[in-house]
């Protein structure tokens, strides 16, 4: 999904940007609060971000792809990322992903068509005693066999509604 420059309002990053730009090293705290605010950091924020510090927009590019804490693309309202690190993956963390893959009709990388999911698979959160381990947005559920993908989603949906209503 494009974003259209004209429809994003910069104040806010701007307002930022001048609290940083004579900071050595400001770009990743740029990128953090433009993410922050956006949700993530399409072409027009990065050349934005680009033309405000005086730096390169291929450099720009480069700290934003290497980065795993930064997206191009929108994420949904709900992160669910399933651990895939060793312990995680013995224990049968792939079947827990080809659960959700299954439930929310996504791969790892894409966001559900009412954006309220998105899928990721990472290396490691660092919890392997409870393997396999999931984590949707920062909440942390541990042991997690695929029968418990329904209840996981459903609590999601739940909070969504309560948010919502």
């Amino acid at each position: 999904m494009m974003t259209n420059c004209s429809t994003i309002d910069f104040t806010q990053l701007d307002a930022f940007i001048e609290t940083m730009k004579h900071e050595e090293g400001a770009l990743i705290p740029v990128l953090h609060k433009a993410q922050e605010l956006f949700g993530y950091l399409p072409d027009e924020v990065m050349s934005h971000v680009s033309r405000k510090l005086h730096i390169p927009a291929a450099k720009v590019f480069g700290v934003v792809s290497f980065y795993s804490f930064f997206t191009m693309t929108p994420k949904g309202k709900f992160n669910v990322n399933v651990c895939l690190g060793t312990a995680c993956f013995v224990r049968g963390a792939e079947k827990v992903r080809d659960e959700f893959e299954k439930h929310l009709d996504i791969k790892p990388g894409e966001t559900s068509s009412d954006g309220l999911f998105s899928l990721s698979t990472i290396r490691c959160i660092g919890a392997c005693g409870l393997a396999p381990v999931v984590m949707v947005n920062e909440k942390v559920y541990g042991r997690v066999k695929p029968e418990q993908v329904s209840e996981i989603i459903d609590e999601c949906m739940t909070m969504d509604g309560e948010n919502n209503g």
